[in-house]
């Protein structure tokens, strides 16, 4: 029996992009997760016993220069040389324009594929490593030309970067089917790029891993590497947990809770179970929500930073739990009358909104503001054409809630 840890898009010093610039109590811990998580893979490939760890490109992030992450790295896969453990390494589009990844003396136990692709044995066994690696930043034609036949009578895994047919948020690069990949006769792909892992075969193994650590709420939840199990000739696979930061997404229901103490009671409670999904060293960032229906509705919206403050608290006092953003999605006791001027003017506010004269006056309100803004950060409001209107309304309906929550709130 062999024994194989799979991973990819590791993207050393990444900066995660949540609190690392507001909360100084957490910034070490953002600054530290991605090798953190490459730390416990090779934690996780020790313990295991592995004969060899895949890692499939996007080991580093970008083109930045650091002694200290080379010095880190090399530490690391020290670590597996000492074990008697191999590695093998394809670049990705990340790798390809990191200067350091021409530059370190890794150790020699790690197999670098070049771009003209190859195949290494794996010693004492009958397996075959085979990959290609990216020889620029792009690649947007299909590699699969570049991979040899398989080994016959051997066990034959392959290493691919690529974002197969297309994967959103991910750049098109060595593209190719689920179709193609189990044509050509491996028995077991690993593959990288998307960050999000999916298995798509079993017949064979195709393997997306995902990445070991999450960077913003666009990754949320927990991550992993994968573990193969080769004995016999047959493979079976299981997810080994990596991640030392988690980003989730979370909702908290005060719906019947008359009183501001029943509301931070019921977030106190809330915030139980995202603890309980933690292993006890892991923090977690939350993009939180209160919702259901509060006697404390309009007042909870008048006071939203008040309580953004609050939660934000509650959720430090436990040491594990940070907020990076709190919404409200609260409504009034269904008993509740809507007769008085405020509700008339709240109603009034509303028709407006969707009105298609105020809809055009507020995007262009929205544009001449957003044309003050950095292109980079313009960019990331407003990834497509779509984006803009929908900030326009997004924004004009808020606006119009927490201005209907000011007057409410007073009257009440």
């Amino acid at each position: 029996m062999v024994k194989i840890l799979h991973t990819a898009d590791i993207h050393l010093d990444s900066p995660l992009k949540s609190l690392a610039l507001r909360n100084e109590s957490l910034r070490d811990s953002i600054r530290s997760a991605t090798r953190l998580a490459f730390a416990r893979i090779i934690d996780s490939a020790l313990a295991e016993g592995v004969a060899a760890l895949l890692i499939a490109g996007d080991l580093y992030d970008g083109a930045q220069r650091s002694a200290k992450t080379a010095a880190f790295l090399a530490g690391q896969l020290e670590r597996l040389q000492a074990a008697g453990i191999a590695v093998f390494y394809i670049k990705g589009n990340h790798d390809a324009e990191n200067p350091i990844t021409g530059e370190v003396a890794l150790p020699d136990n790690v197999h670098v594929f070049d771009g003209r692709g190859g195949k290494a044995r794996l010693d004492g066994t009958d397996i075959w490593i085979h990959g290609v690696s990216f020889n620029g930043r792009q690649a947007p034609d299909s590699l699969l030309g570049k991979f040899g036949a398989p080994v016959p009578d051997a066990v034959n895994i392959a290493m691919l970067h690529t974002s197969l047919a297309g994967g959103a948020g991910h750049d098109n690069y060595a593209p190719c089917s689920v179709a193609e990949l189990a044509a050509l006769g491996f028995d077991y792909w690993a593959l990288g790029h998307v960050h999000k892992r999916q298995v798509h075969s079993d017949a064979p193994w195709i393997v997306m891993p995902g990445m070991p650590q999450g960077r913003d709420i666009g990754e949320a939840g927990p991550k992993s590497a994968t573990l193969l199990t080769i004995d016999d000739g047959r493979i079976s696979i299981a997810e080994v947990a990596t991640s030392a930061v988690t980003f989730l997404a979370h909702g908290i229901d005060v719906s019947g809770t008359e009183t501001d103490d029943e509301i931070r009671q019921r977030v106190r409670n809330g915030l139980i179970n995202p603890i309980e999904g933690l292993r006890p060293s892991d923090e977690a960032i939350l993009r939180l929500t209160l919702a259901g229906r509060t006697a404390r509705h309009w007042q909870v919206l008048r006071d939203a930073e008040v309580w953004t403050e609050t939660v934000t608290q509650v959720a430090e006092e436990t040491g594990r739990l940070w907020v990076e953003n709190l919404s409200f999605a609260l409504e009034a006791p269904a008993a509740a009358a809507e007769t008085s001027a405020t509700d008339e003017l709240g109603r009034l506010m509303a028709q407006i909104a969707t009105e298609d004269g105020f809809a055009a006056q507020a995007l262009t309100e929205v544009e001449e503001v957003l044309s003050q803004l950095p292109p980079a950060r313009r960019a990331e409001l407003l990834p497509d054409e779509a984006a803009l209107s929908a900030l326009a309304r997004n924004l004009a309906e808020t606006g119009a809630n927490h201005l209907f929550a000011l007057m409410k709130g007073a009257s009440e």
